[in-house]
């Protein structure tokens, strides 16, 4: 098919680099840094900026997919995405490679009922305005015959060593049987997502033309509260239940005065305050996918903490 270019080395970006190795294609993992957190061995590196257009676009030169996997800094979206992604995409028309970018719900903004590919764009935060003109640009894009693009889409990341509203923090407190606050209302509904999944729909979008000009939904588990996933989580270990409350809004915006990305986090609040449900529909109709068993992504997380 062609040569691969993986932007980025996190959860993401690792799992489709690995995911395309052992199908034996040939890829290429870019990164600002020489090294990651993330192993992976066999899987070439090149190092360098992507906001780089020129230097980005020779790297893709020749190459069949083009995967978005940055993950720039949270609190410094509104800067850093914007030369970000008209490189990647100026890159990707310049080579003919398939732009396959990961994205998440954000642009959607505060809604009632499921969020589905086809609910309209409406961001109520700067993060959420971000997002929502990527895949503006991009689209006008595909549709002007420039480029080929698609973007997947899922919710918060369920996984250890994943940046989440859940993360290494509640996940070790729970574990070592300790309380744990949570942003929002702890029992409202929400969409979990592995990041395992989000590779593998990437994967297969960036291959099917069926695919392209239009979003989709990573296959994700039925919702369940902030509560409902300390618990299970707990239990998963064979460990008792421990407290779940929430943070109130006050003490959030002191945390925010200390810590940027605290303070950033308080724009998309409301993802926790209501229900929050992801709609796979499309997804699983088209490509016949399915997302990780949710007792394999708890024992997972488990396993992570000895």
């Amino acid at each position: 098919m062609g040569r691969h270019l993986v932007v980025g080395a996190g959860p993401v970006g690792s799992a489709t680099a690995r995911l395309l190795a052992e199908r034996g294609e040939e890829v290429v993992v870019v990164t600002r840094t020489a090294s990651s957190a993330v192993p992976l061995d066999g899987v070439p590196r090149l190092r360098l900026d992507a906001s780089d257009a020129q230097a980005l676009a020779e790297a893709a030169d020749g190459a069949a997919v083009l995967y978005n996997c940055a993950n720039p800094p949270y609190h410094r979206w509104p800067e850093v995405w914007p030369p970000l992604a008209a490189s990647l995409l100026a890159a990707a028309e310049r080579s003919g490679a398939v732009l396959a970018t990961v994205s998440n719900l954000y642009g959607y903004g505060a809604v009632d009922g499921p969020m589905s590919p086809d609910t309209p764009l409406r961001p109520v935060s700067d993060k959420g305005e971000v997002r929502a003109a990527m895949w503006r640009d991009a689209l006008a894009a595909h549709r002007a015959g420039r480029v080929r693009v698609t973007e997947v889409r899922g919710s918060d990341y369920l996984a250890a060593n994943a940046a989440s509203a859940l993360d290494d923090r509640a996940f070790s407190r729970a574990l070592a049987g300790r309380s744990v606050q949570v942003l929002g209302d702890p029992a409202a509904p929400h969409s979990w997502t592995a990041p395992q999944d989000v590779a593998r729909l990437l994967a297969v979008v960036g291959a099917d033309e069926r695919a392209w000009g239009r979003a989709w939904h990573v296959p994700s588990n039925a919702p369940r509260s902030q509560r409902q996933v300390i618990a299970e989580l707990c239990a998963a270990a064979g460990r008792p239940a421990v407290k779940v409350t929430g943070i109130p809004r006050p003490v959030l915006a002191l945390l925010g005065l200390a810590n940027p990305t605290i303070r950033s986090a308080r724009d998309t609040a409301y993802q926790f305050e209501r229900p929050f449900v992801l709609d796979d529909t499309a997804t699983r109709e088209t490509f016949g996918l399915a997302p990780t068993p949710w007792d394999e992504m708890l024992a997972q997380v488990v396993a992570a903490y000895p």
